[in-house]
């Protein structure tokens, strides 16, 4: 038998003052301005103690002229000091005595420590982290190490360093938290969580870990914890999370749909409520593996999930930072089933964006991955709708708006799709390329713009003749709803063109 390590507990400490946080938990210092002192007087609130308070007297608010520093994104609760003693090596014990041992370890590596102190138990936590490297690599290179007495043990280890609050990303008296212009607050406890997840990923892909044993522990309970901790700020952290879930998804088909309600659940906070959370691109990443392995035909509740999740994600401000990771699962979904293009097209006309260029431009390059994968037939009902669109988008004073749209004329299969419709699309489309070949500030579009006209005027030079007529015509039309055809009028006309005209060819 294994000689039980000794515990030294360190003399009890003084009860904690009672405005202090407990070990873990947030620190706020005071700056030697803010320490308060009981006798000083409180100025009286006659008009003379206005007049020294400054003009808004006692009531004036009082102006923030700098943010608070953030804290660390996640709290531990410390309860109490451990010192902890080096165990044996696994290997140097008899192969009757690992197993006991490995639990003691995994005992060891239950034990928390306080990381915003850097100085701290410096020991304990040199010893915690050999121990938890130790058995990453004794759990990747031994056999039959994992068995049903470790599993409360693996499942403790876990719960107590990985589950814990995730404060949310606001200041309180300060700017909120802004991901796309802020630093993320990194874990501090990070070189131990780091381990951990690590140790559990090797636990469950592990070929003698038994889905039938763990399910006891990993249960809608585990799956909700688990997915709270996505909205940690830490990078890293929720790239571990990922890939965990995702083991997770895959090994428990009982656990399947509750994981997919509960995303959901998130992703409907987020876009009705918060528009506030960490981890939706890693969510994201998830479900369009998930989606990709959709059997066929959909099932309705997988139908819902497109037109009432990830459709609505479009409207949301900080489109931007999971951008990639939503037109992947669109596209997924209009290749499994390409009868769902329209409402998706339309979905996305709905919310396209009137102001923000940027965004704008993410919508065409969506839109473009759409186009890559839409069948003749679907593209045939949106053509209308989808290339006024873009002719709105060419007709942008934002050059990236405008060339990004005139970019579609370098993709040989949309050329194909506007060929064999030209009929219905050159209409909309020459007025807006046209205007711009004249009036556009930017040389760069000068050119795309006279590429596109080219191609429009290969595919069908009647037609071509008859909208260029026709643009004539409605610009004469217009010149007298002016009053004349003067100097003024005609450049009003060129920067102001006559959109609401009917064109010659086409239904509008």
């Amino acid at each position: 038998m294994i000689p039980p390590a000794p515990c030294h507990p360190p003399p009890t400490p003084p009860p904690p003052h009672p405005h202090l946080p407990l070990g873990g938990g947030v620190r706020k210092e005071k700056s030697a301005g803010s320490i308060s002192n009981p006798k000083k007087e409180v100025p009286r609130t006659n008009s003379l103690g206005r007049l020294k308070l400054g003009p808004g007297g006692a009531d004036a608010i009082p102006t923030m002229t700098k943010s608070p520093a953030r804290h660390p994104s996640s709290r531990f609760h410390v309860p109490h000091r451990v010192e902890l003693v080096s165990l044996p090596a696994l290997s140097e014990v008899p192969e009757a005595d690992r197993t006991e041992l490995f639990m003691r370890k995994l005992k060891q590596c239950s034990v928390i420590f306080d990381f915003h102190d850097a100085l701290s138990d410096l020991h304990g936590k040199e010893v915690k982290r050999q121990a938890l490297d130790e058995l990453v690599e004794y759990i990747s290179t031994t056999k039959g190490t994992i068995i049903e007495p470790i599993y409360p043990e693996v499942f403790s280890m876990f719960s107590t360093n990985l589950f814990r609050t995730i404060p949310p990303q606001v200041n309180p008296t300060g700017d909120a938290y802004d991901p796309e212009e802020d630093e993320p607050v990194l874990e501090l406890a990070w070189p131990h969580v780091r381990i951990v997840y690590e140790f559990f990923l090797r636990f469950v892909e592990s070929p003698d870990f038994n889905a039938n044993i763990a399910k006891k522990y990993i249960d809608h309970s585990f799956i909700l914890q688990l997915l709270e901790l996505f909205d940690s700020e830490d990078p890293r952290e929720r790239d571990f999370l990922k890939t965990t879930l995702h083991r997770i998804y895959g090994k428990f088909l009982n656990l399947r749909a509750f994981i997919r309600r509960s995303i959901n659940h998130i992703f409907f906070q987020f876009i009705y409520e918060t528009e506030r959370h960490n981890g939706v691109a890693e969510l994201l990443e998830i479900l369009g593996s998930i989606i990709n392995g959709f059997a066929l035909p959909l099932k309705e509740e997988h139908k819902v999930f497109l037109t009432k999740v990830l459709i609505p994600l479009h409207k949301v401000k900080s489109l931007s930072l999971y951008h990639p990771q939503l037109a992947y699962c669109v596209v997924q979904f209009l290749e499994k089933d390409p009868s769902l293009t329209q409402e998706v097209v339309m979905g996305l006309l709905r919310y396209w964006p009137k102001v923000n260029s940027p965004k704008e431009v993410m919508f065409l390059n969506e839109l473009e991955e759409i186009l890559d994968v839409i069948e003749p037939s679907e593209f045939y009902k949106v053509r209308l709708p989808l290339f006024r669109q873009v002719a709105r988008s060419v007709s942008s004073p934002h050059f990236q708006v405008a060339e990004r749209a005139l970019y579609y004329w370098n993709n040989e299969y949309i050329v194909n799709l506007i060929n064999e419709n030209v009929q219905d699309i050159m209409p909309i489309l020459f007025p807006a390329l046209y205007r711009n070949s004249k009036t556009h500030w930017n040389r760069t579009i000068h050119g795309l713009v006279y590429s596109a006209l080219k191609l429009l005027m290969d595919m069908d030079p009647n037609l071509f003749d008859e909208c260029a007529q026709q643009y004539k015509v409605n610009r004469q039309r217009y010149a007298l709803r002016w009053g004349g055809a003067g100097p003024g009028v005609k450049r009003h006309i060129d920067t102001h063109p006559p959109l609401d005209l009917p064109i010659a060819k086409g239904p509008r």
